[in-house]
């Protein structure tokens, strides 16, 4: 079973590796990580998406949660956060090019590159949505996929940041 954790860390070297140092060091395999900047200046917001039934993701969340530079970690259960990929599909067009562009528009994918017998593809949304254009696509020739994996946000008035308390964001993880 996947679960998708997000980590509020100090924005400064060294801090993603140990956060993924962990995840190794217990035989664990990261599916994806996103890592940027925060609206708080030296913060980051790092989405994690692995594989483990719950007790290995509280078991997870209680070992970073012991990190110096973590603030919060949140579980993003499904229903209780937004969830969005970015992914780049390079496909072979050949004589179908018509026929992409089409499927491409009721994915709602954009078109970002066009060659004489290929298109790149780009879109967005939950990673169901980036998976069922990539099958799509495959009839056609999928050459190449860049994908990010996902990003991910609490849904409504929740937020975590540095000016809320980490403590009691942190507890509300645990119990979520």
């Amino acid at each position: 079973m996947e679960f998708t954790l997000g980590i509020l860390v100090d924005n400064e070297a060294g801090v993603l590796a140990r956060v993924a140092s962990l995840f190794s060091r217990r035989g664990y395999n990261i599916q994806s990580l996103a890592v940027g900047p925060t609206e708080e200046p030296g913060t980051s917001w790092i989405t994690l998406r692995a594989v483990g039934d719950d007790a290995v993701r509280e078991q997870m969340q209680r070992q970073l949660d012991k990190l110096v530079e973590v603030y919060a970690v949140y579980h993003m259960a499904e229903g209780m956060s937004v969830e969005r990929e970015l992914a780049l599909i390079k496909v072979r067009t050949g004589d179908r090019r018509h026929e992409v562009l089409q499927i491409a528009q009721t994915f709602r994918a954009s078109v970002v590159d066009v060659a004489s017998s290929t298109v790149v593809l780009e879109t967005t949304g939950d990673s169901g949505k980036v998976q069922a254009l990539l099958e799509v696509m495959a009839e056609f020739g999928v050459l190449e996929v860049a994908r990010t994996g996902p990003v991910a946000m609490l849904r409504g008035a929740d937020v975590l940041s540095e000016a809320q308390d980490p403590q009691r964001l942190s507890q509300a993880a645990h119990e979520a």
